[in-house]
């Protein structure tokens, strides 16, 4: 039954998503806010999806801890969930992301269009000062900035080494950084075609303390997005058909 279910919530997912990059085209020429929202609503489409077809939804803790305003959100990156609960959960939400994907054709105009922020792994120094432009414009605007600081999807109970750039915003910037943990990996694994039902949970962490040294802050970050996302883990285990 989960595998026919996998089944069905794949098609589900990969037809809307072909809808959506149709319908998206003809929204090129609007302000990136209508762009946003079409997003959001693709994203509600898949989060229904979920709950009906898979069985599979979520509960968001900690809201409480994400200012009004701009701020970064640091978060654990397990699935292709992650991409999508924070178009529902924030206005024009900006994400910092792998310069290849803004080459995928249709879906790097879109995000190009919706303000999302590359990063080039490849050009050292100038990356990094281009992806610093880019996250201090979207803060400008009052924007919340999404960043995943491993900077790729990782399995439950794995992680990769944290990239030194979230540490550079945080010092550049003086912008509020807002942990995350999560535990999507349990239910909808990297490069998986089985999803399971069960329940998601993203937790908003209490936001760390300023200018704090980068070596201190990013040490800082990685234990508190770890830690939490090992404790949902092991709340997740405990619980029957996971």
């Amino acid at each position: 039954m989960i595998a026919f279910r996998s089944l069905l919530f794949n098609i589900w997912f990969f037809g809307t998503l072909a809808i959506e990059l149709v319908l998206l085209f003809f929204l090129l020429p609007f302000p990136p806010l209508v762009m946003s929202r079409a997003v959001r609503g693709w994203s509600q489409v898949i989060q229904f999806g979920m709950r009906w077809i898979l069985g599979l939804t979520y509960e968001i803790r900690g809201l409480e801890n994400v200012p009004q305003g701009p701020v970064l959100i640091a978060a654990k990156h397990q699935s292709v969930w992650d991409t999508t609960i924070f178009h529902i959960l924030f206005d024009e939400p900006a994400y910092v992301m792998k310069k290849e994907l803004m080459s995928i054709p249709l879906w790097g105009w879109y995000a190009k269009k919706c303000g999302s922020v590359p990063v080039d792994r490849s050009a050292g120094a100038s990356a990094l000062r281009t992806m610093l432009r880019g996250v201090a414009g979207a803060l400008k605007a009052g924007r919340p900035v999404i960043i995943f600081p491993e900077g790729t999807r990782t399995a439950p109970g794995s992680k990769a080494p944290y990239h030194p750039g979230v540490a550079a915003i945080y010092t550049q910037t003086g912008v509020t950084v807002v942990p995350a943990a999560l535990n999507s990996g349990m239910f909808w694994g990297r490069h998986s075609f089985i999803k399971k039902p069960g329940h998601i949970i993203l937790e908003f962490l209490p936001p760390l303390p300023p200018k704090l040294d980068r070596r201190t802050f990013l040490a800082e970050l990685e234990t508190r997005i770890e830690t939490a996302s090992m404790r949902l883990q092991a709340e997740t285990m405990g619980k029957a058909g996971v």
